[in-house]
């Protein structure tokens, strides 16, 4: 073996070149470019972290400053969830470049939940109460669930990291819409997420070294300095933010245990377990280091500790985010190390509304405008995966395009099910349009691939499709 050549291990966790070098995913970086590359990430996740709770202070009628803290929360506990998941500890932890933050699949549950309750601030507790359950089943399955790798042949696995790509794209233009999807684009809105993207594709292609690498950064920091001279960003949450804010636990009350709300955010976590076996999935290809059982048996470990840890800090359940490994793919820092250090600048700012509030103020059309390179990135990294799979054999083609389709349901109209009479369950799998596609792939890969066939009839099967 060359001496630079990376050597992955079975169980992918300590592989090392010839000359002794660490796999890249565990290399320790230099602390400034540890910092810069950690501030990256959260940049590119920090819309996601704190949606969710805004959606659902809305939902429940938090003043502003109860939503303050209901936000920090999550940040804090997304903090903690990524440190799980990146450094880990005993069977915990993929201890790959994962950001963990709150699932964004749990706010329609969540928003139901609240429907029901009489008090909606009552809602909360209830809430609580079922996701630290839900975290625990998780926690449990884990051993069992990590065996559905095997059903993740590069057919499956590529339409799913295609899928993640395709589904992410709908959230950058809606940052460039401002948050209101129902409302077209503004002039300044356009031009702002056209000059960060020309911007970052710029630098891209301009600039060498590290600062190639943080070229995602640096367009975030250009394209919010161009929108001051446009009044486009809001200085307000900077001016009314605390420099200090513990996460008390508990702070809306002990949580309560209601069966249906534990039904609900049970199913929940296994759509969201499913989506993180997808994603590590899809980073074990960018980074060269493929998920395997085990990887993936710790990563979701990692994912439903946190689930069930969070409530005590007054947050809600955890997943891995996607987004992330677009800047991955774009970056080529592959070392999760710089994810940790992301992680613990989450827990700071948690603990400090003052510095979260800085983050707060890049321009949704900024972000939307770096959102389209990364997003598209992991579709490409999809598309790359099955470009491998042998799509000109058998049914290969018709299972990846039947499972897209399927997938990009809920992507195109968020009510298509409303009239079918789907049950509330069955939503929120159908309603996640990675969830609804990987569950297509792999039913329709064992059915063309598997079902009925000997070994020498899977033309696509386990060499290529299944």
């Amino acid at each position: 073996m060359a001496a630079d050549e990376v050597k992955v291990t079975r169980t992918g966790r300590t592989a090392r070149t010839a000359a002794g070098a660490p796999h890249p995913v565990d290399e320790v970086l230099r602390p400034g470019r540890l910092l810069a590359g950690g501030l990256q990430h959260v940049a590119a996740s920090y819309a996601g972290v704190v949606a969710p709770p805004l959606v659902l202070a809305a939902a429940v009628g938090l003043s502003p400053a109860e939503t303050a803290f209901l936000v920090g929360a999550a940040l804090f506990t997304a903090g903690i969830a990524t440190l799980l998941q990146t450094i880990g500890f005993w069977k915990v932890g993929a201890r790959m470049p994962f950001v963990n933050g709150v699932s964004f699949a749990g706010v329609a549950p969540m928003t139901a939940i609240v429907g029901t309750q009489a008090g909606k601030r009552d809602a909360l507790p209830v809430i609580f109460g079922a996701v630290m359950v839900a975290g625990a089943l998780g926690f449990l399955l884990a051993p069992w669930f990590c065996r559905l790798v095997r059903f993740f042949p590069p057919l499956v696995s590529g339409t799913v990291i295609t899928l993640i790509g395709l589904t992410l794209l709908p959230v950058a233009f809606g940052w460039i819409q401002g948050d209101a999807p129902g409302r077209p684009a503004s002039p300044t809105g356009l031009a702002l997420a056209a000059a960060t993207l020309a911007i970052v594709l710029v630098l891209r292609r301009v600039l060498r070294g590290f600062l190639r690498q943080i070229a995602i950064l640096l367009g975030l920091v250009a394209g919010t300095l161009i929108a001051i001279p446009a009044g486009a960003v809001d200085f307000g949450p900077v001016e009314h933010a605390g420099p200090v804010g513990f996460p008390t636990p508990f702070h809306f009350g002990a949580p309560h245990f209601t069966v249906s709300a534990i039904v609900s955010m049970c199913v929940l976590m296994l759509v969201c377990m499913t989506e993180s076996t997808a994603d590590m999935l899809a980073l074990g290809q960018v980074v060269g280091r493929p998920a395997d059982e085990r990887t993936i048996a710790a990563g979701l470990r990692a994912d439903t500790l946190g689930t069930a840890v969070s409530p005590f800090f007054n947050g809600f359940a955890n997943s891995a985010f996607a987004q992330n490994i677009g800047l991955v793919a774009i970056t080529r820092v592959r070392s999760r190390y710089v994810v940790a250090a992301c992680g613990a600048m989450f827990v700071v700012l948690g603990l400090s509304p003052a510095f979260a509030s800085l983050i707060a103020v890049v321009p949704r059309p900024v972000l939307g405008g770096a959102g389209i390179v990364l997003f598209g990135t992991v579709a490409a990294s999809g598309i790359q995966v099955l470009l491998g799979a042998g799509l000109d054999r058998g049914d290969n083609l018709l299972v990846a395009a039947a499972s897209l389709g399927v997938g990009m349901i809920p992507v195109v109209s968020r009510t298509f099910y409303d009239g079918a009479g789907v049950p509330e369950t069955l939503r929120t799998l159908l309603d996640s349009g990675v969830s609804a596609g990987c569950l297509t792939a792999v039913l329709l890969n064992l059915a063309f691939n598997h079902v009925g066939r000997r070994d020498g009839q899977r033309d696509g099967g386990q060499r290529r499709g299944g």
